[in-house]
């Protein structure tokens, strides 16, 4: 039982995180920043994520039933955000605020928003990974060893995030201005359908809820 769990949940937030993916969405969301500070919305980024798995885990159910709230809704919400990011990424709104990026200390305010929005919420801790969060802390029943173990395997694929930001900036470095460029043009458009994507599936699960 618990071995069959435990397996279940590594690769289900394995899954739903897909930390690999998320590399090259890091780089073209911290653009111009030094490596101390890609390092820094790595890290509040992964810390953030987690600790809203974690609640999730605990008390996400129940938090969103309170409120009113539903998984399609929440699915559908993180969607139409996540679009608009993508909508600046391939139209290049967000170099044109940005310019003097490189001349500039960037304010510590932008790395705190980047790191929670939109990378820790909704790329990392988004409607997937609540959802399968939500899902296998129901299998577990209260048992408090198996909540334990979950929120271990949880911590160990958040650090597994985190590693693969660290290593995202040498390849911001091989690739240069244009690779970057040419990247985060590609990475929008990808971005743009997974938002969509995410609207399609809340769209769905709420007329099949109705």
């Amino acid at each position: 039982m618990t071995a069959d769990f435990l397996a279940s949940a590594l690769v289900t937030l394995l899954v739903t995180l897909d930390p690999p993916g998320l590399a090259p969405i890091f780089l073209s969301l911290t653009e111009g920043m030094s490596r101390a500070e890609r390092r820094q919305v790595a890290i509040r980024a992964c810390i953030i994520a987690f600790g809203t798995l974690a609640f999730f885990g605990v008390a996400g159910d129940v938090v969103l039933k309170a409120l009113g709230v539903t998984l399609p809704a929440f699915r559908i919400a993180g969607g139409l955000l996540l679009f608009w990011i993508a909508f600046e990424m391939v139209f290049e709104r967000r170099t044109e605020r940005k310019q003097q990026t490189a001349q500039r200390a960037i304010p510590l305010d932008h790395i705190r928003n980047i790191a929670a929005f939109p990378l820790a919420i909704p790329l990392m801790a988004g409607p997937g990974a609540l959802t399968a969060i939500i899902l296998l802390a129901g299998r577990a029943e209260g048992n408090p060893l198996l909540l334990v173990l979950l929120a271990v395997i949880c911590g160990l694929v958040v650090l597994s995030c985190l590693v693969v930001f660290l290593l995202a900036t040498p390849l911001a470095r091989l690739l240069g201005v244009t690779g970057n460029i040419v990247l985060t043009r590609l990475l929008g458009v990808i971005l743009a359908a997974l938002a969509v994507q995410f609207v399609i599936d809340g769209v769905t699960a709420a007329f099949r809820a109705a």
